[in-house]
């Protein structure tokens, strides 16, 4: 491959910071990702990243917004969701209890992905979540 190309998609979507944009972010994700056996993961961690930017930072005032990019290649999708900030807590998961209504979201997103990564500072973070195809690298998309 030429240094210059890549066999990776990247798509990016700025979604105002309202609870109803999230059904839109996962629309969008499974509309990307039509046909693949990773569809279903996907559009689970982007509903659970896009919900937690919402509600834990400032993505979820009046004036706030969080991006989603997905990046999708025969071998990984990656799945970005980046925040507005406003917090001093860096994303993390939290243990919680049998009867908690919150708090397990991230805790899924490690669960269901072969890696999360998250970046950034009191500005805003972004966090990543990795699913890839299978442990050898096909030939396909999907």
């Amino acid at each position: 491959m030429h240094e210059y190309t890549s066999t990776a998609r990247v798509w990016g979507l700025t979604c105002p910071g309202f609870p109803e944009e999230v059904s839109r972010a996962r629309r969008w994700t499974r509309d990307i990702l039509r046909g693949s056996p990773l569809a279903d993961d996907a559009e689970l961690i982007v509903s659970e990243l896009s919900s937690n930017a919402i509600l834990h930072t400032s993505s979820g005032t009046a004036s706030g917004s969080f991006h989603l990019a997905l990046a999708v290649s025969s071998q990984v999708v990656a799945l970005s969701v980046t925040d507005a900030g406003g917090t001093g807590m860096s994303p993390k998961v939290e243990r919680q209890g049998q009867d908690a209504e919150h708090g397990r979201g991230l805790g899924m997103v490690t669960a269901l992905a072969n890696r999360v990564v998250v970046h950034g500072s009191h500005g805003g973070y972004t966090v990543t979540a990795e699913l890839f195809a299978s442990a050898r690298p096909s030939g396909s998309a999907w």
